[in-house]
């Protein structure tokens, strides 16, 4: 396939999935193919049983709907695109809207096809097949999977969700992995973010885009017989401190707007000295310098001071503690008002998922010294209540970090105590708890989660699948895993000379063992870097090259996988 320009960027789009919102990039070729099948060929595809394999279309069995008598079908094609077709008497006047091109079958039948873009397939999926579209499932418990590596991921994940019987926000990513398609066709070079417990990083390392990571997953489970139960995840949209900080992330909720499930991270501009360290005098303070004249500040105290049973757990505020609590979040709260309005806004009345998400914490700030207490989840979720916030999940910061197992002075049994009082508030508010960072946890500490909320979390995972992914490189495919460890071993050799001693460190480690493999820490910790990573020109360094994947590859890491999802859903909800 020739490499074709969008903007400023230039790709070739069979090789570079879930970059663009859409897989019909050229619709005299699509158009081509699709006329090419024969008449008996269309004929067979009114009534599919299985898939049907022509010689120029893939038709998906599981993505067969009905407009108004009319059969309609996802098609793939050899060259990598995908269309609609619609076989029928009405395709002149379609649901999917404007066809590329008609042809007349036998008597009146004709055979349509339609650009399979992300405005055909939200018609498609409101109109044709609401079963196969992706949904918020409120406080349904979930698994929420990240997809740093696109379409190598999803046949193991709907094949795992199906098996083990479990929902999953099955398209899931974050800020700092996936770019806005307007910022790649603009060559806009990459924002700078802080990954929590690592450092500052590239935002968009996967290449990916927010717009195109949903067409894609969408379109891999119209690809799939089954109909999981699956949501979308836009994850970690953070708020982060200086002017801009709310205004970036209402564009990048702009660019997610046909996501089901919104991560609003709020951690950065939380004031955390607010509940850690302040007086009695500052901290009622706050609620002169925060709340808007005497009458709100009466209606706070009044609301907060209140004696009620929470869990069975009897609570009564005083005024110094919900000082503290609206030093810490009032700005905070008030940030994930101003978004989910303007989520409202861009999806009128389709239903979504909200998470507040406080789980992370800046580099100033030590984990372990943060962890939100049951009084501050009962605050939060009270407030939820009297903004009228859609919030539907909550994700405390639990004293979970990225890479490493829970290692806060008070153990497992500590987190165990924490997560029953924590299950017992968000159970009373009709709210799910959210883990972020599950896959760096061992089995002992998931199952530990599992029982304590009784399976009732929405537990994400997304880096160890990466190194997995190389793993299976590593086994299946040596020369590209190769080919991928030279290109993070030269980035970290230039972080090291940039002055990074963690980088210094893990290029010294090799130097008594210099073979490539997934498990050194040079890789393990730096391996994100290549897949995303742009030229000064706004170009792909390495992403069409780490999606050369062989059959044997996508098979055996579609085994290993699935076995491990099914186990951390074991771990968590218990065997199905």
């Amino acid at each position: 396939m020739a490499r074709v320009k969008f903007g400023k960027l230039e790709i070739d789009p069979a090789r570079n999935p879930a970059v663009l919102d859409t897989t019909t990039w050229d619709t005299k070729e699509a158009w081509q193919a699709v006329q090419s099948e024969t008449a008996s060929f269309w004929k067979q595809a009114e009534t599919p049983a299985n898939d049907l394999r022509g010689e120029a279309c893939t038709l998906f069995a599981g993505s067969h709907g009905s407009s108004r008598g009319d059969t309609v079908l996802l098609a793939s094609l050899r060259d990598g695109q995908d269309v609609f077709v619609e076989i029928g008497e009405r395709v002149g006047s379609s649901a999917l809207g404007k066809p590329i091109n008609v042809k007349r079958l036998d008597g009146k039948k004709q055979l349509a096809a339609f650009p399979c873009d992300m405005q055909t397939l939200d018609r498609y999926l409101r109109l044709v097949n609401p079963e196969k579209a992706p949904r918020p499932m409120g406080s349904v418990p979930r698994l929420g999977i990240g997809n740093r590596h696109t379409v190598a991921m999803w046949p193991a994940i709907y094949r795992a969700m199906d098996k083990g019987n479990f929902a999953a926000n099955a398209v899931q990513n974050s800020l700092r992995e996936l770019n806005m398609l307007p910022d790649l066709k603009n060559g806009t070079p990459a924002h700078k973010n802080y990954l929590f417990s690592f450092g500052t990083i590239s935002e968009g390392h996967t290449g990916s885009t927010f717009e195109g990571l949903l067409h894609a997953g969408v379109v891999a489970a119209l690809k799939q017989r089954t109909f999981p139960r699956y949501g979308a995840d836009a994850d970690h949209i953070q708020v982060k401190r200086g002017p801009d900080g709310l205004e970036r992330a209402k564009r990048v909720i702009e660019s997610a707007r046909y996501f089901t499930f919104f991560t609003l991270d709020v951690s950065d501009i939380l004031d955390y000295a607010a509940v850690a360290s302040a007086t009695d005098s500052q901290a009622t303070s706050y609620l002169d310098s925060l709340l808007e004249g005497a009458g709100e500040r009466k209606d706070v105290l009044a609301y907060h001071r209140r004696e009620r049973k929470v869990g069975g757990v009897p609570y009564a505020f005083n005024e110094a503690q919900i000082g503290r609590f609206v030093g810490k979040y009032w700005k905070a709260l008030a940030a994930v008002g101003a978004l989910c309005e303007h989520i409202r806004t861009l999806k009128g009345d389709v239903p979504f998922d909200v998470e507040l998400s406080i789980d992370e914490n800046p580099p100033e700030v030590t984990t372990c010294s943060c962890i939100t207490s049951p009084e501050e989840l009962i605050f939060l979720t009270e407030e939820i209540i009297r903004r009228h916030l859609p919030v539907t999940h909550l994700a405390p910061n639990l004293g979970v970090e990225k890479g490493t197992d829970y290692r806060c002075p008070d153990g497992r049994a500590g987190l165990d105590a924490r997560l029953r009082t924590f299950d017992r508030v968000a159970s009373e508010f009709n709210l799910m708890l959210d883990c972020h960072s599950g896959d760096d946890l061992s089995k002992e500490t998931r199952q530990t989660i599992g029982r304590a909320t009784r399976g009732r979390i929405n537990f994400k995972i997304s880096p160890q699948q990466q190194i997995m992914f190389a793993e299976t490189l590593y086994d299946m495919q040596p020369d590209l895993f190769r080919y991928w460890w030279d290109d993070v071993y030269r980035f970290v050799e230039g972080e090291a000379r940039s002055g990074s001693e963690f980088a210094a460190r893990c290029i010294a480690d090799t130097k008594s063992d210099s073979s490539p493999h997934p498990s050194k820490d040079l890789f393990h910790y730096y391996c994100y870097v290549s897949v995303g990573r742009r030229d000064e020109r706004g170009q792909f360094v390495n992403r069409e090259q780490l999606y050369g994947l062989s059959e044997e590859f996508l098979a055996e890491f579609t085994n290993r996988f699935e076995t491990w999802m099914l186990e951390i859903a074991a771990d968590v909800y218990g065997e199905t």
